[in-house]
């Protein structure tokens, strides 16, 4: 099979690499207009807060959510390509810090052959988490980028913190009807802002 002829491979690799997960997805406190998505150390105190674009933020929200967009989104549609000619994808690596960018590489499979793609890690990220597929890093970026937590508390992926609303925010959700905020969820779906609407959802769902 072809998971058993590259399995001896991907361990002696994998020996090499820390596992990551992401734990928050917010507003980027340092650059107006982008958010950070913050990936944990599996098993370990270490956090790495990475800085990417809003598109990229609505992507990965989409897929932790498991919400429907009414159209595909970019990442969706590369998945759904990929999936129609059988290529795998099996792991995201960050592989590479300058100058406070980071690198990453998609390691896809197919039927006869394993490629390393280059990829942006916001894209990467949106992708792993459509996939499924573990994300990995090297110590050498962790000691250079990484946060140390004090402590080592841990939440579901379906507990993610994705964009915390305002106390504004959450007052004036608070203060609307059911159908108020149905109707806006609505609105809010139909200008394809995934997170705002996320926020939306969860307030609707405390009602029920």
């Amino acid at each position: 099979m072809l998971h058993d002829r590259i399995f001896p491979l991907l361990i002696l690799n994998d020996m090499k690499k820390i596992e990551l997960e992401i734990v928050a997805l917010s507003h980027s406190i340092t650059q107006t207009h982008s958010y950070a998505v913050v990936l944990g150390e599996v098993n370990g105190l270490r956090r790495l807060p990475i800085v990417i674009g809003g598109f990229e933020a609505q992507a990965i929200a989409v897929a932790l959510e498991r919400m429907q967009p009414s159209r595909p989104l970019t990442h969706d549609l590369m998945k759904n390509f990929m999936n129609a000619f059988n290529v795998e994808l099996m792991e995201i690596v960050i592989n590479d810090l300058q100058e406070g960018i980071f690198y990453s590489k998609l390691v896809c499979i197919s039927e006869h052959d394993t490629v390393e793609i280059d990829s942006r890690t916001s894209d990467a990220l949106a992708l792993a988490v459509r996939f499924g597929c573990p994300v990995y890093t090297y110590e050498h970026i962790l000691e250079s980028a990484g946060i140390l937590m004090e402590d080592n508390s841990k939440k579901k992926k379906s507990e993610v913190p994705i964009n915390e609303p305002s106390a504004v925010t959450r007052e004036e959700l608070g203060k609307m009807s059911l159908d108020e905020l149905n109707t806006l969820l609505a609105e809010i779906l139909e200008q394809e802002d995934y997170i705002k609407a996320i926020a939306i959802r969860d307030e609707i769902n405390k009602r029920k």
